[in-house]
C-alpha cells in the first residue's frame, strides 16, 4: 500500500471506490448480495370495490369503526372475514347462532381488549350456552351488544397498518395473537405492496417454519396471506383517512386465510 500510495490517491481523486483488504471487500459484497432488489415505481394493486370503500370511510366518524362498518369495509376490500353478526337482545342472539351455525365464538363488543374482560367465549356448541353467555357479557362494563362469529381453526397470523406522517401506511404482518406480544416478529413495508414483496415479507419472519407447517402441522396457504397483505396495502391508499388497522388474528390453514376479529380507527384532518 506504500509502495504505490500516490497511484491509490490519483484513483480516488476520480471518485473511485478501493477496498483496502478483503474483508472489507467481502463484506461489501456480502451487503450487496443480501440487499433485496427494488421495488417496481409502478405496483399492481389487487382489485377492490373503490366506491364501496369511499362511501364507508367518509360517513364514518373519527374513531373506531362499528363492527357492521368493519365488515363492510373488509368485504369492500376483498379480505376474507368469518361469518359472523351482532345482536343486543337474546331472541336476536339466538336466532343469529342458527344463522351462522354452530361451533361458534362469542366476543362482548364496546370494551377494547375483550380478553381481558372475560369477554370471549370459544367452541360455543349449543342454543343454551348461547344464552347463558349472552346474559353474561352483557353484564361486563362498557358492553351494548354481543358478537357472534363462526369458529375456524388455524395458525395465528397478524396484519396491521397505521399511518405515518412523511411517509404514508406502514403495513405489517407476522404471527398473530399473543404472538406478536411475545416474539415481537415481524416484518414491515410502505403501501402499497406488490405480491412479490408480500410473499419476502412472509419468508423473512423468524417464525416463517411455523407458517410453513412444522412437524405435522398444519401450513398456513402464503399465497392467500400474501394476498391479504396486498389487500390491505391497497386499502391503506384508497381510504389514507384509516389511521389504525389490526387484523388479529386471521386464522389461516392449508386453505384459506381468514379474518377473525379487526379493528380500524379513522381519523380524518
Amino acid at each position: 500500500m506504500i509502495n504505490v500510495k500516490d497511484e491509490i490517491e490519483h484513483f480516488l481523486a476520480k471518485g473511485r471506490i478501493n477496498f483496502p483488504d478483503e474483508v472489507v471487500f467481502g463484506n461489501a459484497l456480502a451487503k450487496v448480495y443480501n440487499t433485496p432488489k427494488p421495488q417496481p415505481e409502478e405496483i399492481a394493486m389487487p382489485d377492490v370495490d373503490v366506491a364501496g370503500i369511499r362511501k364507508i370511510v367518509d360517513e364514518a366518524d373519527n374513531g373506531y369503526l362499528s363492527p357492521e362498518q368493519i365488515h363492510n369495509l373488509l368485504d369492500a376490500a376483498g379480505i376474507a372475514r368469518a361469518k359472523e353478526g351482532v345482536a343486543d337482545t337474546e331472541e336476536e342472539i339466538v336466532a343469529l347462532a342458527k344463522k351462522i351455525g354452530f361451533p361458534l365464538v362469542m366476543k362482548v363488543v364496546g370494551p377494547v381488549h375483550k380478553s381481558d374482560v372475560g369477554g370471549v367465549t370459544l367452541n360455543v356448541k349449543d342454543e343454551e350456552t348461547v344464552r347463558s353467555e349472552f346474559k353474561r357479557m352483557m353484564q361486563i362494563k362498557d358492553t351494548y351488544a354481543v358478537m357472534l362469529a363462526q369458529m375456524l381453526s388455524g395458525t395465528e397470523v397478524f396484519i396491521g397498518a397505521k399511518r405515518e406522517e412523511k411517509f404514508g401506511h406502514m403495513v405489517l404482518c407476522g404471527l398473530g395473537g399473543i404472538f406478536i406480544e411475545v416474539l415481537k416478529d415481524v416484518k414491515a413495508s410502505l403501501a402499497p405492496i406488490s405480491t412479490e414483496e408480500a410473499h419476502e415479507m412472509i419468508q423473512g419472519l423468524n417464525s416463517y417454519g411455523i407458517i410453513k407447517g412444522v412437524r405435522g402441522q398444519e401450513p398456513v396457504n402464503e399465497d392467500r396471506f400474501a394476498e391479504a397483505v396486498t389487500r390491505v396495502a391497497a386499502l391503506m391508499k384508497v381510504a389514507p383517512e384509516i389511521f389504525e388497522m389490526d387484523l388479529n388474528p386471521l386464522l389461516g390453514n392449508k386453505d384459506a386465510v381468514t379474518a377473525v376479529d379487526a379493528r380500524i380507527r379513522i381519523e380524518k384532518e
